[in-house]
This record gives C-alpha cells, structure tokens and sequence, in this order.
C-alpha cells in the first residue's frame, strides 16, 4: 500500500499509530491476552450480575488455581526448549501420596514431609531428563511412560484409599497472612504488598529504561511507560483491595509470587534462561555456538519435576487428603495454559508471565461457568475450543505475519498498515537478517548482523540474542 502523505509532503502519521507508538514501539501487541482476560472478567461480571468479582470469589480463583499456575510455570520452560512433559499430573499424584503417607503413617513432621516431596520431585526430573537429554528419546514418549510409571505407584501408595494431611500442612493452600496493625476494614498486610508490588513494578520499569539507554537500544517512549503503569497500578490495586477485603493473601498465592519473580528472572535475566530460548528456536545454531543443549534438556526437565513436586503437595493440602484420582488432567490445564499464554508449538517463544495470563484465562472460564451453573460436560467442550481457538490463531497469524487478535484491529483499522514488519518472523523459524530485514543487534556490548549465524556472545548464541533484544524492547 502506497504510504499517506501530507499536503507538505511528508509522511502522515495516524492517530493509531502514534497512540501504538506511545504505548511501547508497538508493545501493544504484546497486552492482547491480558485485554482478553480483561475482557472475560468483565463479561463473566455482567452475566452473573456482579457475583463474580466478588472478594471470595476472587480469592478462590487464586486458591483453586495455584496448582495449575506453578505447573505452568515449568512447563512453559519445557516447551521453549522445544518438549512437552505429559506425566505432570502422575507425578503431582505421586508426590502428594508419599508426603501424605510420610506424615500420617510414618509420622514425619510437615516440613521433613515437604522437604521429602521436593527431593522425590527432582529424583523423577533426573529419571526423566536422562532419558531426554543424554539417551535421546524423544520427551512426548518419556513422559507419556512416565504418566503411566507414576500414576501406577500412586495408586500402589494409596491402595485405592485417601491418607488425611495435618492441619499445619493444610494451611499450604487453605492458609491466609495474618492480620496485624489497626481495624482499617481491609487486611493491612495485603494493602501494604500491593503497594509494595505498585513501587517494584515502577522502579523496574525506570530501571529497564536506563539499561536500554544505556546500551543505545531503542527506549518506548515515556508517555507509553506511563500509561502502562497507571493501568498496570490500578489493575494491581484493584485485585489487592479485593483479597484484602476478604481474608487477605492466601500462602499459595504468596508461593505462587515468589515463584513467579524467581522464574522471570532466570528465563529473562540469566545466560541459563537465553540458552532455553536458544535451543528451543533453533537447536542446531545453538550446539554450534557452544550451547550444551544436553545440559539444557536435562535441566528444564528437572525444574518441571520441581515444580510438579510442589504443586502436588499445594493441591494435597488444598484436599486435605492425597485421593487416587489426584492429577487427572492437570498436564492438559498446564499445556492449556502455557500456549493460550502465547508460547507457541515449535518452541523458542513463551514467557512466564503469559503463560500466567494464559492459566488465569483458564480459571476465569471454569469459575465463571461454574457461577453460571454451566454442565461441567460444556465447560470441559468450551474450554477445549478456547484452546484449539488460541493455537490456531497462534499459527495463522505466524503464516500471515501478524502477531495476534489486537494487531489485527490496528491493522484493519488503520488501513493495513500493522505490525507484521515490525514484527518479523517467530523465534525459531530459521531467518538472516539480510531476510527479514532486521537492524544489527547490540547485546552487552557486541554489535549482531544476523540472528541465525553461529556467533558466540557471551556464551549465548544469536538466538538468544535475539530473545534479549526483543525482551527489552517489551514493556
């Protein structure tokens, strides 16, 4: 399409594009699935006349949920890196049989039992990254054994029957913060996080700007940073005056907080997390620049058990029993949930934070439907098509060169002119960038011509590269 230009000649700017401009250099497409989620929470808030967003609703949303949400925090890892891990669910079955059993008829104390399930979690990662990452066969076939291994000696444990937990253990998933400091009406402790939370979100994003600065990387502007957090703010006050209006911060969302930070640190700040983008969009480019891609498969795989450890133990004590039937088809809610989240099916594309969206997104449905009196058999068909929907649209727009649903307005909208140049091709198809056109890349301090050669930077390869770059241009 030809480019508009002014009566002066110059190129005229829409009001889109500059309103996609000031929000990040067209960061907006990256806030598609949090808009849809908005979206969701505000029809499910309209169709059950107001019921949905109230405190203990809200407050069971993150109850209910944790598990799936810490599940998909190692799954997201396992599939950038290009796997799929089936057997979660069997091992969050196993672990929270053998912590339960461990309590009640061995009599351990609680935190010898917790200690007990996270080192089994990482025993059945090492079983199941050595099968991966140094025999070679292939994950899907690993884990889909692994399912069956664990869920066989789930129910050798259980022996068809439900073992009690304690009370202290309990309070994993059902426990709240304590109250303390004067009757404001609102729990104090949870007021005092959210702005807390408020304060680390600004001074991050100010300090993301001086590191953009100060690599001579291309900044959003400074109306978009703060545009997104006063709504970023408000949106976390808003959810913070909601639990403090019931009981506060429940422990698992605090687990759930802390695991979050931790794990968007080490995928966006760490040379472990830029080789698991590395390896996942392009394997071979990156056992060429020096990547140990064994070492990278046997450590995601590892991390998932860890993490499958302890969302077995939070969903036993959500229970207050370990069942035989625990972890049915918590695999297929934490793979839901990382691809609506936005990571994408050949590898080498997902972040934690989405594959949060994506698992909130999946707990808005069942909520809501469930406050709707919805047959559980359609919950079960709607949130298959929700599903289906998002990776589907996921790979058209990659064969398009769109990037998601809000692209698409601005494009349609503002006369075709979205985001597909400026977005490129996805991570892990195969480019140069004389292909697609891409600027040199500077990374702590090297200058990149390409995003597929075999250059080492700081023992990362150009894939990685070029995930840090496209990380610090987000918002």
């Amino acid at each position: 399409m030809a480019e508009i230009t002014s009566e002066t000649g110059s190129p005229r700017t829409s009001v889109l594009k500059k309103f996609r401009d000031a929000v990040g250099g067209g960061g907006l497409r990256q806030y598609g699935m949090m808009i849809a989620l908005g979206l969701l929470v505000l029809l499910f808030q309209f169709l059950t006349n107001g019921l949905f967003l109230q405190p203990r609703n809200v407050t069971s949303l993150l109850v209910q949920n944790g598990y799936v949400l810490i599940l998909a925090i190692g799954m997201v890892m396992v599939i950038i890196a290009g796997h799929i891990d089936l057997s979660v669910g069997s091992v969050c079955a196993f672990v929270g049989a053998t912590v339960a059993t461990a309590m009640h008829t061995w009599h351990f104390p609680w935190p010898a039992a917790i200690l007990l399930g996270l080192a089994m979690g990482i025993v059945v990662g090492i079983w199941q990254g050595f099968w991966v990452a140094y025999v070679g066969i292939p994950a899907f076939i690993v884990t889909l054994a692994g399912m069956l291994l664990f869920r066989g000696l789930d129910l050798m444990i259980l022996n068809a029957q439900s073992i009690p937990v304690p009370e202290a253990f309990q309070k994993i998933a059902n426990g709240y913060l304590p109250e303390i400091g004067p009757n404001t009406g609102y729990h104090n402790i949870t007021l005092l996080l959210s702005i807390l939370a408020v304060v680390a979100m600004v001074w991050f994003e100010f300090r993301r700007r001086a590191d953009l600065k100060q690599h001579d990387m291309p900044m959003p502007s400074m109306i978009g940073s703060v545009i997104k957090l006063v709504v970023l703010g408000a949106l976390i006050m808003i959810f913070g005056m909601l639990l403090a209006s019931y009981r506060g911060v429940p422990v698992v969302g605090l687990i759930l907080l802390a695991l979050v930070i931790a794990y968007t640190f080490v995928t966006q700040q760490t040379v472990t997390g830029r080789r698991i983008y590395a390896v996942g969009g392009n394997r071979h480019a990156a056992g060429l620049s020096g990547v140990d891609t064994k070492k990278i498969d046997f450590f995601v795989m590892v991390n998932m058990g860890f993490l499958a450890a302890i969302a077995g133990m939070v969903f036993t004590a959500y229970l207050n029993a370990a069942n035989p039937k625990d972890g049915q088809n918590f695999e297929l809610d934490a793979i839901a949930a990382v691809f609506i989240g936005g990571a994408a099916v050949a590898g080498g594309v997902g972040t934690v934070a989405g594959s949060m969206i994506g698992g909130l997104v999946m707990g808005v449905l069942n909520l809501g439907l469930a406050n709707m009196s919805v047959d559980s058999n359609w919950i079960q068909i709607i949130k298959g098509l929700v599903l289906l929907g998002a990776v589907a649209f996921d790979v058209i727009s990659k064969l398009r060169g769109k990037s998601n649903f809000i692209d698409m307005i601005i494009r349609a909208v503002g006369g075709g002119r979205g985001g597909s140049a400026e977005s490129g091709p996805a991570l892990g198809l195969p480019a140069t960038g004389s292909e697609t056109g891409e600027a040199p890349v500077k990374v702590d301090g090297a200058t990149v011509n390409t995003v597929s050669g075999f250059k080492k930077i700081n023992g990362a390869s150009l894939g990685a590269a070029r995930h840090k770059r496209e990380t610090a241009s987000r918002g």
